[in-house]
């Protein structure tokens, strides 16, 4: 079977920010015949769970991999350094069990891939990538947002 990293979250680890997972049936389709690989960046890069909501604050896709933006949460906590390490993380968790593709969580900071949260906390979106999914598409990783997420 191929292995293809996926947020935790999707494997029914409760792993997000509110302390819940995001397991569905549309998510065990989508991994039929693959091995997955349960990563969540958040927590591997030292965030606890539950934790407060972050966004990503001037910029998307590399801009927070560049310093040109950063994350931060609801309460203006600068969050960067862990969702640069987690996403290194889960870079290393993918090369290691040969992982080609991945399966993220969309819309989140840190494996959103196409549309994320603008950075305003009020649940609006905008075109772009999380941390994880920008550093996995640059290191030739294929990203694609699960389904029914």
């Amino acid at each position: 079977m191929e292995p293809v990293l996926v947020s935790a979250c999707l494997r029914a680890v409760p792993c997000r920010f509110d302390g819940r997972d995001k397991a569905s049936p549309e998510i065990e389709a989508a991994l039929a015949g693959r091995e997955p690989v349960p990563f969540c960046p958040e927590t591997a890069g030292g965030l606890a769970t539950p934790r407060r909501p972050a966004e990503l604050v001037g910029g998307d896709r590399g801009a927070v991999l560049d310093g040109a933006a950063r994350v931060v949460d609801d309460t203006g906590r600068d969050v960067t350094a862990e969702f640069v390490a987690g996403a290194r993380l889960a870079l290393r968790a993918a090369r290691r069990a040969g992982c080609r593709e991945a399966l993220l969580m969309p819309r989140s900071p840190s494996c959103g891939r196409g549309t994320v949260h603008d950075g305003s906390f009020t649940g609006r979106l905008t075109a772009g990538d999380g941390v994880t999914a920008a550093l996995l598409a640059r290191n030739g990783v294929t990203v694609r947002p699960a389904p029914g997420a």
